[in-house]
Order: structure tokens, then sequence, then C-alpha cells
């Protein structure tokens, strides 16, 4: 008879009612069975699958989140994040509430201008980078994007600059929150040191910029981000208003996060790469326990003479293992059409579910191969 403790006096589990007797549930002969049915032999069934794998670490290079044509070699870059003279009001009173430096925008946006203008300069992606400073945008909106430009704009935009394509700042923003605390001190005076407070300041501002990349010859905005970077000051004084102002180095940590926020948001044209994990077998035969050995000392060609000899093993399980492990070696070497036909036929021919698992990630990372390759054309 199985025991479990259990404080409830009666507990429905499965449909089945557990009794409390002596500070224990009894469990019937027809519960024993559902819960070696539904929980343990599950369970047992898992971890023993688990040990039968060993992970291993590949480098994959991701295409960009952002593609752009390969033909557009010049862009320009504007600024439309400055607020129309009613907004502007009303984003005043905002920054005067909230401690905010009424320049405090205005410096940040044409950091971040700076920001993504460099980086795109620096990437070989495009010819040529325009900064269209002559060029004045006004928005409505002061706490999301605004609505796009028209196509007319673009078109006439790109059309009197000779660009392609169109990077818009379209939003800036600084939220700023302030906290303050007290603790006791001691001034020196010309009396002697006498008690007082000093007063801190915490203060956390928000950076947000909001960017859009028009395309006009296709009518497509390829891309629409929000770059959120936040900065923690803090001052002290003999008062709040001194504590405030102890923040002597704010104003050029916004100048520096909003560069960033150009840099961070220029940077999703560039491909990446991830560390992704992958499962292999280590159980089923001698070689397999040869294999995980080879393969612990990188010796990964060496481990798949073995697993090769093993895809013809008559136990289906075993051969469906050694075809999933074929599978992994080939993504190893770079082949992914090998990798996906193996991974296909440890699942279709034996049954492996890995394999399917495992076929649905190759296919998707011949995908973004192929979107890599459109982005690298030049």
């Amino acid at each position: 008879m199985l025991l479990i403790h259990q404080s409830l006096h009666t507990v429905n589990f499965f449909g089945a009612i557990f009794v409390k007797y002596q500070g224990c549930i009894t469990l019937n002969t027809e519960t024993q069975s559902i819960m070696k049915k539904y929980l343990i032999l599950p369970m047992l069934a898992a971890a023993m699958a688990s040990c039968a794998t060993q992970e291993l670490y590949l480098n994959v290079t991701q295409p960009a989140p952002v593609t752009i044509a390969p033909e557009i070699k010049t862009v320009g870059i504007i600024d439309r994040s400055t607020p129309t003279d009613q907004a502007k009001s009303l984003d005043n009173l905002d920054k005067l509430l909230s401690l905010e430096g009424a320049d405090l925008d205005s410096i940040g946006t044409l950091e971040a201008i700076k920001g993504v203008t460099e980086e795109l300069a620096a990437n070989d992606r495009f010819n040529e980078v325009k900064l269209l400073n002559g060029m004045q945008f006004r928005t409505s909106s002061l706490t999301g994007l605004p609505s796009p430009l028209t196509w007319e704009q673009v078109e006439a935009i790109c059309s009197e600059s000779n660009t392609q394509a169109l990077f818009a700042l379209e939003m800036y923003d600084t939220d700023t929150r302030v906290n303050y605390s007290t603790a006791p001190t001691k001034l020196k005076t010309v009396l002697g040191e006498i008690p007082a407070l000093i007063h801190k300041a915490s203060m956390e501002t928000l950076v947000k910029t909001g960017w859009r990349i028009y395309s006009p010859s296709d009518r497509a905005i390829l891309d629409e981000f929000i770059v959120a970077e936040s900065i923690v000051f803090g001052g002290q004084g003999v008062n709040p208003v001194a504590a405030v102002a102890g923040m002597v180095n704010r104003k050029q940590a916004v100048k520096e996060v909003s560069r960033k926020a150009g840099n961070i948001y220029a940077i999703r044209l560039i491909p990446y790469r991830l560390r992704v994990t992958r499962d292999y077998f280590v159980k089923g035969t001698d070689n397999f326990k040869i294999a995980k050995r080879r393969a612990q000392l990188g010796k990964w060609d060496d481990a798949a003479e073995l697993w090769q000899q093993e895809t013809n093993n008559p136990k289906m399980r075993v051969a469906g293992r050694a075809h999933y492990n074929m599978a992994i070696i080939s993504e190893i070497n770079g082949d992914l059409d090998a990798a996906t036909a193996w991974a296909q036929r440890a699942y279709s021919d034996y049954g492996n579910k890995h394999g399917l698992r495992y076929v649905r990630i190759l296919e998707n990372r011949k995908y973004n191969e192929e979107v890599l390759k459109y982005q690298e054309q030049r």
C-alpha cells in the first residue's frame, strides 16, 4: 500500500478519493494503478530519456532582424521627433514636473541621430549615408510612434536628396523618476560640528527612441522599432534641490545613452551570432559509449564513424538514434541538407521523435540561410 502525507481530510485525485488515516493518505489499488500510469511511469521514462542524451553547443549565424534590398545603396536620415508647438507646451510642463532639463530632449535627439549615422557609415552595406539636416518635421505624438509619413512625402524627400531609402527618428522622449531620502550627518561650522540632515536623490531616466525605415520603391515600411535605455543617477546635498544639482554628469550620461540607442538601432541591419544547444544520443550500444568519449575530446568525425555503423543496427531504437546523431554531425559540418535527410529518416523509418523536432529546427535554419545570402548580396 502506498502512503502519502497530507493535511487535508479528503483529496480528489484523478477521480479517486483519498481518506486521511493517522496523518497519512491511504490509496486503494485502483488509485495506485492510476498514479503509476499517469505520474510515475512517465516521469521515469522522461528521466531515462534525458540520461540517454547529452548537450552540445553550436554558434549559429542569424540573419539581421531587418532586411533591406541589396540594390539600395544610398540612404538618408531624418529627424521628425521635434514636437509641434501645442505638443511642445505639454512636453515642457511634463519635464518641469519630472525635473528634466528643458533642453535634454533636443541634446539627446542630436546624439541619437549621430549614433545611427556613424554606425550605418561604418557598415559597408551602403555606399553613402546622408544626414538630412535641412529638412524640418514636427510630430504631435509625445509618448509613442506618430503616424507614418505619407508615401508622397517619402518619395519627395528621397527624390530631393537623391536617396533610395529613408531612416527616420520618429520619436525621442526622456522620462524621469526621482526618489528622495535623508540621513543624519554633521556639518562643520566655525562654531564646530552641528547635527544636520543630508538629502540624497536617486534619479532614473528612461530614454526612448522610435525608428522607421521607409522604402519608396515598393512603398514598404521595412522596420518599426523602439529602443529603450535607462540610466540611474545619484546626488546629495543639504536640501533636495542641492541633491538634484549634485548630479553633475547627468546631461553627459543622457548624451551617451542616446548615441548608444542610435548605434543599437543601426545594428539591426547586421547578422549576429547565436549560441544554440543540440542533444545527441550517448547510449544504445558500446559504440555510443565510445563515440561519447570521442565527442568529448572534440573528435566529432571519429564519433560519427561509430554512429554510421549503428545506422544498420537491427534494433529500431538503436538505428533511429544513430540516424539522429548522423544528422547532428552533418549540421556540425555545415551540411544542412544531409542533416535534414538523416533526421527525417530517424523519425519516418525508426519512429525517433527527436528526429521530427530536429527536422523543424533544420528547416528553420535553412530558411535563415537563404535570408542571410540575400542580405549579404552586394
